[in-house]
């Protein structure tokens, strides 16, 4: 038995785990690459172990944390302290997923604004949205916490594309997180392929038929 999720519901666990699968099976997160963690109360929540597969987690691969730092946050995610900040200063948040989506993060090191030319991009996030700058990765960490929280409050939005990182989103419903992310990819995946085409072209013959 997991001591650290002896008193968490199975249904609780169950849908994270049925997410995280979902969300891999999407390549939204890698097996080794991501988190999904859900608030428990005003002090705790429960996220995946750093070594977990998120593809195939079970109650093992989840652990609980509380505010004051201990023994446990060893153990979890290494984006624990962002899950945590996003939970303190958001009281609606009662999930929060990181997703290394590849669209997004490769659109990203290349852009300072996402503008999304699809429909349903537009409809859903808007015309534009600023992309955080991560600035140096050595020191990423140290400040990712405290950076994403003010993105996140200064912007007026649930979600964050961090510059060579990917997406940080949270809401009250894990369903509609996860579309949310979806919709930042897809943008991201139709933005790169219009690229293409229109580099494949030096001329107005793309509009010959």
């Amino acid at each position: 038995m997991n001591i650290h999720t002896k008193d968490i519901s199975t249904p609780t666990i169950t849908y994270l785990a049925d997410m995280a699968n979902s969300l891999c099976k999407s390549g939204l997160l890698g097996i080794f690459y991501g988190s999904i963690s859900a608030r428990l109360n005003a002090n705790s929540f429960l996220i995946n172990r750093k070594n977990a597969l998120l593809d195939k987690m079970d109650t093992d691969s989840f652990i609980t944390l509380h505010d004051k730092e201990d023994y446990r946050w060893q153990e979890a995610s290494l984006d624990s302290f962002i899950h945590a900040n996003i939970y303190r200063n958001f009281l609606e948040a009662r999930y929060v997923v990181y997703s290394h989506a590849p669209y997004a993060t490769s659109y990203s090191l290349k852009h300072a604004v996402l503008k999304p030319i699809d429909y349903l991009g537009v409809k859903v996030l808007g015309s534009t949205n600023e992309i955080l700058d991560s600035k140096e990765y050595e020191t990423l960490y140290e400040r990712a916490d405290t950076d994403i929280v003010r993105y996140l409050k200064t912007h007026n939005t649930n979600f964050v594309l961090l510059k060579g990182c990917g997406i940080y989103g949270y809401g009250r419903d894990l369903n509609v997180l996860a579309k949310l992310i979806a919709v930042i990819e897809n943008s991201c995946k139709i933005l790169h392929f219009n690229n293409t085409i229109e580099e494949g072209y030096d001329d107005e013959s793309r509009f010959n038929i």
